[in-house]
């Protein structure tokens, strides 16, 4: 499984994003949530200032939950690399 990367214009945390990378590994447990949910949950970010839930290296790490898409809830846990341009998926789930 590779990664897959879309084209993207949005604002997140005051910084211009211009891709969104999706790591495939969470599809081992939530095969159910396609490219497409996951870039409509991605749009859901734009404007937005978000606290990091965690930091490693260049990398912070983000945890939105309760996100609402066609009266569904998911949460979404990504990624923005310092001095980088794009955000990176690395779960995404609905919510029971």
């Amino acid at each position: 499984m590779q990664r897959r990367e879309y084209p993207v214009k949005l604002t997140v945390n005051g910084r211009k994003i211009e891709r969104v990378i999706i790591d495939p590994h969470f599809e081992l447990k939530h095969s159910d949530v396609s490219d497409k949910v996951i870039l409509a949950l991605v749009q859901k970010l734009d404007g937005g200032q978000f606290e990091a839930d965690d930091s490693s290296g260049a990398f912070e790490y983000y945890v939105a939950d309760q996100l609402e898409l066609k009266g569904k809830k998911y949460k979404l846990v990504w990624l923005l690399e310092q001095n980088e341009l794009y955000i990176g998926v690395v779960n995404a789930y609905r919510r029971k």
